[in-house]
């Protein structure tokens, strides 16, 4: 069965909704205050049996000029419209304005219908019909069939409903695979049942006991119940119209221009990237800074246009344009839109959704443009590779569908193909990551060591977490371990004990290095377990204090010196010869105090208590009360 959603479009009493009722038996004019004055106020729906047995939906529109923009809301998401003409007064104001927000909808499917033909005779009849023949030929609806009918005599009304039906056959269903959108056009509430939300299901479904995300709030609710046509059902699928009863949310946290969605599919902005296209109807031109009024599914906004590449929009033209809002909307890629004069409030112009979440973009940019050109021509494949290059850390499948305006398998697929080439490489948490975002780092990275071990020749290397907080503070752990074993396996880097060296790097003292280290070892050796503390060995060195601990750093990494505390350093020979002692003894005993082992050591109890401290944190020896014993015995 077909899911096709009808609209009615045209001037203010040209019969749209007697002909609805005609056609599908519904009044969908609801209100008390429409059926006082006569006219749809507010969206009318009825679903709409087909002569094969299929059901469509049908949103009639109201047609003053004063609410455009309800008409605007039934508008978005139709599939065919039904253009209706009245035949005694012809194309009328709204007639020109309705067929305006048709054209920049896209809307290319629908029937004209010429209405009240019961109230001319037949020669005004055929005069009209070749009038409006004229003026629909000029318009996205060229070639489209005009149907004369009398919806309250019942005349004609056989052949358009054959007509509706052909003409549904013709729509590509909307796909019921992927995220779900819901552009929210109507919110009540039952007694028992708690609030209910309807609209047109741009994409996806929706089943009963979903979790759904309303936007922009961002609140959590869950479908308790769904309906399409007053009909109970487990599922919803794009292109229907459905009522959804909501769980966890009140009537009053809920308006018309809100989004049902899936959980963390849309975000909210305060900036659009767009193609936009100023009718050639418009009266007046477009200056950058004008203040609009923004329409987009349900929903308005007040908001001001800035041209990327003029100061100026004249009629018929089109440009690349930031949209800044005055409140945050949803939206997606290629999601068509209408702006309207703030005031007088007249239909401009419109176009599709480049970026739904722009950041700020400065004028009159090359880079700008072309990025922009980009992501609007481009394919899936480019796109995804410039959101990548562009992006400083890695993106989820989740976040390139979102900026790509496309469904998650297709950028899965698209995204093996780039891993294929070689171009994206998949890391922590299925992120993504460019390979030239990935060299970047690379680069930076080896860059820092390489002028690192130039200032520092005899460190062994750079403190790992200091690169990343410092250079990299926008990346966490995990995902730079992961970026550093990628580059370290490719043979750029080298990460030891925490440390980052370029490959083949060794600290090498020089000359004058060497001759501080010769005189540091002489200190040490002239009484190995009595050794000068760290004051007396840089007094005997004779150079700055910098210098001194840039040698000491380099004799304790290499492990020639070992730190017993924070003045006591032993070389790590003395260290050896002293377990040396140590074994002898315990060859021979099975416990040492600390006065045997002062004489054992010839020192003296300063030095001696530190050293057994560090042969108990070694596990070389174990304390036992006041004596040692040797580990394992």
């Amino acid at each position: 069965m077909q899911r096709v959603v009808i609209g009615t479009a045209g001037h203010i009493d040209h019969g749209k909704t007697t002909l609805v009722r005609a056609i599908t038996g519904i009044d969908t004019d609801r209100l008390k205050e429409e059926k006082k004055r006569g006219i749809s106020i507010e969206l009318g729906f009825a679903p709409l049996a087909l002569p094969n047995g299929d059901q469509a939906s049908v949103v009639d529109v109201p047609g003053h000029e004063r609410f455009i923009r309800h008409m605007l809301a039934g508008a978005f998401g139709i599939d065919i419209v039904l253009f209706i003409i009245a035949a005694d007064e012809g194309v009328m104001p709204q007639t020109r304005e309705h067929m305006d927000i048709i054209e920049l909808l896209g809307v290319n499917k629908g029937i004209v219908v010429l209405t009240k033909i019961d109230m001319v005779d037949e020669e005004w009849l055929f005069l009209m019909e070749e009038e409006v023949r004229e003026y629909i030929d000029k318009t996205i609806l060229k070639g489209a069939p005009i149907i004369s009918v009398s919806a309250p005599k019942k005349i004609g009304l056989d052949n358009l409903l054959n007509e509706i039906q052909s003409r549904c056959l013709t729509v590509e269903e909307r796909p019921v695979l992927g995220q779900s959108r819901l552009p929210i056009d109507r919110v009540f509430s039952i007694a028992g049942f708690g609030t209910v939300v309807t609209g047109t299901l741009w994409s996806g479904q929706i089943n009963v006991g979903d979790n759904l995300e309303l936007m922009p709030s961002g609140k959590n609710v869950k479908v308790r119940t769904l309906e399409v046509h007053n009909d109970k059902v487990m599922t919803a699928l794009a292109g229907q119209r459905v009522a959804v009863n909501l769980q966890g949310i009140n009537m009053d946290e809920v308006k018309r221009g809100y989004w049902l969605s899936t959980t963390g599919f849309l975000s909210p902005s305060f900036r659009v990237d767009t193609r936009l296209h100023l009718l050639r109807s418009s009266s007046r031109t477009l200056r950058n800074w004008n203040r609009v009024r923004f329409h987009l599914g349900t929903d308005e906004a007040l908001g001001r246009v800035a041209l990327l590449d003029r100061d100026e929009l004249l009629p018929g033209e089109e440009a690349y344009a930031q949209i800044v809002l005055e409140k945050q909307i949803v939206c997606h890629k290629d999601d068509p839109f209408v702006i309207r004069y703030y005031s007088p409030v007249t239909t401009i112009g419109g176009g599709s959704i480049i970026d739904p979440l722009a950041p700020k973009q400065k004028r009159f940019r090359e880079d700008v443009l072309d990025e922009l050109a980009l992501k609007e021509e481009g394919t899936l494949y480019d796109v995804l590779l410039h959101e990548l290059e562009s992006s400083a850390t890695g993106l989820t499948a989740e976040q390139l569908v979102k900026k790509a305006g496309s469904n998650r398998e297709q950028v899965l697929r698209e995204l093996q193909v780039l891993i294929d080439d070689e171009r994206v490489l998949v890391l922590k948490d299925n992120e993504y990551y460019s390979m030239d975002v990935l060299s970047g780092i690379k680069d930076k990275i080896t860059g820092v060591l390489n002028d690192f071990h130039e200032s520092y020749p005899l460190r062994f290397g750079y403190p790992k977490e200091d690169m990343r907080s410092r250079y990299f503070n926008f990346i966490d752990g995990k995902a730079f371990n992961l970026i550093l074993k990628f580059w370290e396996q490719s043979g750029n880097l080298v990460n030891k004990n925490n440390l980052l060296l370029m490959p083949g790097f060794k600290p090498s003292p020089q000359d004058k290095e060497n001759e501080i280290i010769i005189k540091i070892r002489e200190q040490l050796n002239k009484e190995p377990f009595q050794p000068p503390d760290k004051a007396e060995l840089f007094g005997a060195c004779g150079i700055d204090e910098i210098f001194f601990n840039e040698i000491m750093s380099f004799l304790l990494s290499s492990g020639e010196l070992i730190k017993i505390n924070a003045d006591m350093f032993f070389t790590h020979d003395a260290i050896s010869k002293g377990q040396d002692l140590l074994n002898s003894y315990f060859a021979k005993n099975k416990e040492l105090t600390l006065g045997e082992a002062r004489d054992l050591f010839a020192t003296s109890r300063k030095y001696m208590l530190p050293l057994l401290e560090y042969y108990d944190k070694i596990r070389f020896t174990r304390r036992v009360g006041d004596i040692r014993v040797k580990t394992g015995s």
